[in-house]
């Protein structure tokens, strides 16, 4: 068991690097990746790092300098061969050799474009443009170099016995949410902290945790690294910029509204089983599920990531009953801001009645909440997202209006051809 502490305090960055391989980020990045190559190889996207949380004045806190260092160093990674036999030869979510011969060679040759960096009002603004399989794959990197950096430029200023106690308070706050979640019978939750981890050393300590606390409970993680280091089933299907830059190529408003139901038929021909899981919120939940093709409702489940889990989970079992399926035969896996009141909550509310799942993310690996002097560890709101394809703008609505991204005439475009009603505005956390 690595001494995260001491190493910390022995910290020096060549050693340390915040992303150490291509497979250091998030499985369903490399699933949309091989369906974006398949599917839209050319479109051309820019994504830009959005600081939601703006009282964290990055620019202010992070030294440029580290900052691009440990940029120019992901630039330099490639696919080692012990990583490439793990992609091409391992079995994923019951399937062999999901990734092609024909992926693994393009992004065993991959190395990631450029990027754009300046900083502006206490804050950097990041960019990456060019075609899409290769501007995505900096999107949770970018994220974790920054919150890591962040953390460090804390972590820095403090000494070797303040640091070692910081690391047990924070390892004894996990192991008691771990003993809270242990009685919980029947629950599947998996760890979905890479894009917001305190650190690549801290994610793997939680992991570890995870397993060991919650044995069979705990069915694996999202980031791909640690899934191979650690003998764990990688998991994840897809997310939000699939139909936002699908919509954001749309001619008319007709295509507009067909757009996230042909993201989900390119997915279609491509996966089945656990992978077929739909993602509603990108355009508001509820009129996905009112205008959805009949075909969705015998896919497997709902992930739900924005707006009140309970009630989309009630919405989605209706419509699975309304279209003559068995919402006990369907999952439903609840991934917004989960910490262990909400997650045993929503599970009590809807066992039985459904098969749940959770995807826990930032309060699982970077829940330093409370444990440093002006609270200076609390994790806050960071993404990296699509903000144009082909030079027009992308938009989310989702289903809490904060979370909302892009040009106000285009979010009220949206709007109405997505037939999106009143909606409540709940605080954004992490």
């Amino acid at each position: 068991m690595v001494d995260i502490a001491t190493r910390v305090y022995n910290h020096r960055w060549k050693m340390d690097p915040i992303v150490r391989s291509l497979i250091d980020t998030d499985f369903y990045k490399l699933l949309m990746c091989q369906t974006v190559r398949r599917n839209r190889p050319d479109t051309n996207v820019t994504f830009s790092l959005i600081n939601r949380t703006t009282s964290v004045r990055l620019a202010d806190l992070v030294d440029e300098g580290e900052l691009r260092e440990q940029l120019d160093h992901i630039r330099t990674l490639s696919l080692s061969r012990g990583e490439s036999t793990w992609m091409r030869g391992n079995t994923f979510y019951g399937k062999r050799q999901m990734f092609t011969p024909e992926f693994m060679d393009w992004f065993e040759g991959l190395r990631l474009p450029p990027y754009h960096l300046e900083r502006r009002d206490g804050q950097y603004e990041l960019t990456f443009e060019g075609t899409w399989p290769e501007v995505m794959l900096w999107e949770i990197p970018a994220l974790a170099v920054l919150m890591e950096l962040r953390a460090r430029a804390v972590l820095g200023k403090m000494k070797k016995f303040e640091l070692q106690v910081l690391y047990a308070r924070a390892m004894t706050k996990l192991w008691e949410k771990v003993e809270l979640l242990r009685p919980l019978e029947g629950l599947r939750i998996a760890d979905f902290g890479t894009r917001r981890r305190h650190s690549f050393l801290w994610q793997d300590w939680c992991v570890q945790a995870m397993r060991e606390g919650l044995g069979d409970g705990f069915v694996g993680t999202s980031n791909c690294l640690i899934a191979k280091n650690r003998d764990l089933e990688a998991i994840g299907t897809n997310a939000h910029e699939l139909p936002m830059v699908y919509a954001a190529l749309a001619q008319t408003d007709a295509e507009l509204a067909r757009a996230p139901y042909k993201v989900l038929a390119d997915w279609h021909e491509e996966h089945d089983g656990n992978l077929r899981i739909i993602l509603p919120d990108t355009f508001g939940t509820e009129g996905f599920l009112r205008h959805a093709p009949d075909w969705l409702a015998g896919w497997t489940g709902i992930r739900i990531d924005s707006g009140q889990p309970d009630e989309a989970a009630e919405a989605a079992i209706e419509w699975w009953k309304a279209h003559g399926e068995d919402p006990r035969d369907k999952m439903i896996i609840f991934s917004d801001g989960l910490d262990v009141e909400r997650i045993s909550e929503l599970h009590q509310r809807f066992a039985g009645r459904v098969r749940t799942s959770f995807g826990w993310g930032t309060l699982l690996t970077n829940d330093f909440r409370g444990l440093t002097r002006d609270d200076a560890l609390a994790p806050f709101s960071l993404v990296c997202k699509a903000v144009s394809a082909e030079g027009h703008p992308t938009v989310k609505l989702s289903d809490n209006p904060r979370k909302a991204m892009g040009p106000p005439d285009e979010i009220a475009r949206y709007r109405r051809v997505f037939d999106v009603g009143a909606q409540t505005e709940i605080d954004v956390v992490v």
